[in-house]
């Protein structure tokens, strides 16, 4: 293909630093592309109302896809009490603008490789590979919540049984949070897993979620995972609690390979297998629909480190590295993906988290230096 277009959305904190060291590193291997940069994040927030405004959903709409930084995201109140003074009357609610993305782009798969680099003083062992599965648009991400709780929404709760030992709560003293399954989003984050692990030859999926207590949900995620491995043959399905999975992770997580699960328990898991192999530092993701994709680091803003030129952007730079895999560029991935693997093993160059004193820039140097000779 010829030059792409790609929205960079940098966002909050630190997200400038390390989309500049991703760039970097695909400015050096030749990846042909224009760049549109995007507002996104807490500055849009406290000025405008809204972190997520409508001429940045126009933009990404007109590319090909995006990368993506970091945001600041504060609870309710702290976030209503920092809006600009015109606009505190005007009842806004903050909500996360990465959220917004998935549900608006039905980017209905979040992909997180965990693979453990030799080299790095950060992992838990060496052999360590492993890939998370999340869902992305469904669960207790979908945002249907109440506090105070409606009337009409009281009394509809108020026919289950189980609300009986609720009867003496008054409305504003109850807040209510859906978690909310479909079939297909079940089946779209299922799919995707099995097909990774058949492309990549991964023996085992692994559905995590809860059906002995959160009967229905979980429920229907893993009878439709034991349905759908009757199509792969070569793969066999374990499952597993929420919890003991949190074990069994830092226990034995060599014997995993292919992990999905809902939202909630994805994003736990996934900041789980995120440490074993170094941190967020390390941490890459995709937000993959259909249609588009979102590529990012999935660290914070860290504004306790803006402007020290400091953070590792390994996360950010591999997130580049999912994108050009994305793209189909996968010769170029390749390169990136030889080069992270030589400076993290030659362990000279390393970042304050892996317990060096190599900034953020040199990093990115070293990174890209080690791309154009792969």
């Amino acid at each position: 293909m010829g030059i792409y277009k790609i929205a960079v959305l940098p966002g909050d904190g630190v997200g400038a630093d390390v989309i500049d060291a991703a760039r970097k590193v695909l400015d050096t291997i030749g990846f042909e592309a224009e760049y549109h940069i995007g507002d996104i994040g807490w500055e849009f927030w406290r000025t405008e109302g809204n972190p997520l405004p409508g001429r940045t959903i126009d933009l990404l709409r007109s590319t090909d896809c995006c990368l993506f930084g970091a945001i600041t995201s504060k609870p309710k109140e702290e976030a209503a009490r920092e809006l600009a003074p015109e606009l505190q009357s005007k009842g806004l609610v903050y909500s996360s603008p990465i959220v917004g993305l998935r549900q608006l782009f039905n980017l209905h798969t979040n992909l997180r490789p965990c693979k453990a680099y030799a080299g790095n003083p950060l992992n838990l062992r060496d052999d360590i590979d492993l890939v998370v599965f999340r869902e992305n648009t469904e669960g207790l991400y979908s945002g249907i919540e109440w506090h105070p709780v409606p009337t009409a929404v009281r009394k509809a709760f108020d026919t289950h049984p189980k609300m009986a030992r609720y009867g003496g709560v008054a409305n504003d003293d109850i807040a209510i949070s859906t978690r909310i399954f479909t079939r297909d989003g079940c089946r779209a984050i299922l799919r995707d897993a099995f097909e990774y692990a058949k492309r990549h030859a991964y023996p085992t999926v692994t559905v995590v979620e809860k059906p002995n207590v959160i009967r229905e949900t979980s429920g229907l995620m893993v009878r439709e995972a034991r349905q759908m491995v009757k199509e792969y043959p070569d793969i066999e399905l374990w499952e597993t609690n929420i919890d003991a999975m949190c074990m069994w992770l830092v226990k034995n997580p060599q014997d995993y390979g292919v992990l999905v699960s809902s939202n909630m328990f994805g994003d736990i898991l996934s900041d789980l297998a995120a440490q074993l192999v170094g941190g967020l530092g390390f941490a890459c993701a995709g937000n993959i629909g259909d249609d588009y994709a979102v590529f990012e680091p999935t660290h914070g803003s860290a504004p306790k480190y803006v402007g020290q030129n400091k953070v590792n952007p390994i996360a950010t730079i591999r997130s580049a590295k999912m994108m050009l895999d994305y793209l189909g560029e996968t010769a170029l991935a390749a390169k990136i993906e030889q080069a992270v693997t030589r400076v993290i093993e030659e362990e000279r160059i390393q970042t304050y988290d892996m317990g060096g004193t190599s900034t953020t820039t040199q990093m990115a140097e070293a990174i890209a230096a080690a791309a154009k000779e792969a």
